[in-house]
């Protein structure tokens, strides 16, 4: 089946292009892009411009989510990658390259969704579904860069519309409470105007079942503790509404439960039932493979399998409690983890690292350019959070939440268990993402990860490279020195750095 190309060779992509590079400031309008838009083949392009932005996301959250969670103990020896700084949580990260790269990736979509947008009427695409499809999708995709934006950095600028880089200058940071208003605002109008589901010629693509999904997920994140901070949580009290959302995914959706947990990531079982919404990657050359699979493992061991790399990127290893809190029975470690591994001159390595996305048989021209899609939200993750909305106070009974839990062990080859707390719940997630982006977002959702991370630390951290105790500054990135610099005054740095 023909994948979404996440770039895009057109005329449009050469004005795209120009414009990113001056989002170190803001983001832009694009003055060119006027002449372009003429017909519904031109908003096509350009919406598929839209996803192509998602293309640095699973690299994103694996750094800036699993790194800095307990799952991994990222740090070495030579301690110059700017992975580590991330987990071993300095307070000068503001000249990161991966803080400011998440900062302007997130804008160049934001800045790609409005431009569509703005420019979307019935005299270029009079075909009322296919106008409401553009639209829909280039809502879903800003409510997602933008809920992106303030799980890492709390308040950020909000653009509604393109502006012009004299406009941008004048646009502070806004409240998380108006950040949050426009991506609840967003998601509704994409239930409304996506359709449930795609032809083959479009899979991928996003649905209304997909947006009900990650409106109920920004749900459950508004509803966390405030920590004191301006962070993602606000202490809202919206399980309620997760669940009636995640109910009718669950109860009328086109998703199904996979008995087989490997074959969710399997390279010959892409868009499965478990998938509610994936970025897809197609490898070979053409700029739209994924370098996720390829920065997961280290370098001696591509080296020790014949896979050719152009850069070389240290092993992040896995934290040593990650690796206990399996069962040895467990299914899913051996799909997530590998657990050593012999290195090209015979010698053995025992460091663990995730391979949950990793074939050895299935790669393009070298190890930054694979072909497996990788999933946003999973069925899994909707059975799952209803689960976490009920045990944070929406109406339902132990009996549901225990169920859903067993659905996942059992799977997994485990015995089933009674009673499970809110505690019990975040471990099974934690087996059940393993390397997917979600352990840092899910110990801040449910309110655990100060205490969580605080507990952890002593028993890991056995270079003496973090803090003695994480203070809730630590929950959100700063912004990026560079947006400090482009007008004195306009943004004050997160407290903390």
């Amino acid at each position: 089946m023909r994948k979404i190309s996440l770039f895009i060779c057109s005329a449009l992509m050469v004005g795209l292009v120009s414009c990113e590079k001056e989002l170190d400031q803001a983001p832009l309008s694009d003055a060119s892009a006027a002449n372009f838009y003429r017909d519904a083949a031109d908003f096509e392009q350009a919406v598929n411009g839209i996803y192509a932005q998602l293309r640095p996301y699973p690299d994103r959250h694996f750094n800036l989510s699993e790194v800095r969670s307990d799952n991994m103990y990222a740090t070495t020896e030579i301690g110059v990658r700017e992975h580590e700084p991330i987990n071993n949580f300095v307070n000068t990260l503001e000249t990161n390259s991966l803080v400011i790269s998440a900062w302007n990736e997130n804008f160049n979509g934001i800045m790609r969704a409005n431009t569509v947008l703005d420019r979307l009427n019935a005299s270029v695409v009079p075909d009322d579904a296919q106008r409401n499809r553009f639209e829909g999708e280039a809502r879903f995709l800003r409510a997602l860069y933008y809920f992106d934006l303030v799980r890492l950095y709390g308040k950020v600028p909000v653009y509604d519309a393109s502006v012009s880089p004299a406009e941008a200058l004048e646009v502070p940071r806004s409240p998380v409470a108006e950040v949050y208003s426009l991506i609840v605002s967003d998601l509704n109008t994409a239930i409304e105007m996506l359709p449930p589901s795609h032809g083959a010629v479009n899979r991928g693509r996003a649905t209304s079942w997909a947006a009900k999904s990650l409106l109920a997920l920004v749900h459950l994140t508004r509803s966390a503790p405030t920590y004191g901070i301006e962070g993602p949580g606000l202490d809202v009290n919206e399980y309620a509404e997760a669940l009636t959302l995640l109910n009718d995914v669950i109860n009328n959706g086109p998703y199904a439960w996979v008995e087989d947990y490997s074959s969710i990531f399997d390279y010959n079982n892409e868009n499965n039932p478990d998938i509610v919404f994936d970025i897809q990657f197609l490898s070979g050359g053409l700029g739209t493979g994924g370098t996720y699979p390829g920065t997961m493992a280290p370098n001696s061991y591509f080296n020790a399998v014949g896979i050719p790399f152009p850069a070389g990127l240290e092993t992040k290893p896995l934290s040593s409690d990650l690796i206990e809190t399996f069962a040895p029975e467990d299914e899913r470690l051996g799909v997530a983890v590998q657990q050593g591994f012999t290195d090209e001159f015979g010698n053995s390595d025992p460091r663990p690292f995730f391979r949950k996305f990793l074939d050895e048989d299935d790669y393009g021209l070298d190890r930054f350019d694979w072909g497996i899609n990788f999933p946003i939200i999973r069925y899994t993750d909707v059975l799952m959070m209803k689960a976490e909305a009920i045990l944070q106070g929406a109406p339902g009974t132990q009996e549901e939440v225990d169920e859903i839990i067993n659905m996942a062990r059992v799977r997994a080859g485990l015995e089933p268990v009674s009673g499970v707390t809110l505690d019990m719940y975040l471990e099974e997630r934690r087996r059940e993402f393993a390397g997917e982006g979600h352990r840092w977002h899910d110990l801040v959702r449910t309110g655990q990860v100060i205490e969580e991370m605080n507990e952890w630390l002593p028993t890991e951290d056995t270079r003496n490279v973090m803090p003695e105790t994480l203070d809730p500054n630590y929950i959100i990135y700063p912004i990026p020195f560079s947006q400090l610099q482009v007008k004195e005054g306009l943004y004050e740095q997160n407290p903390g750095y």
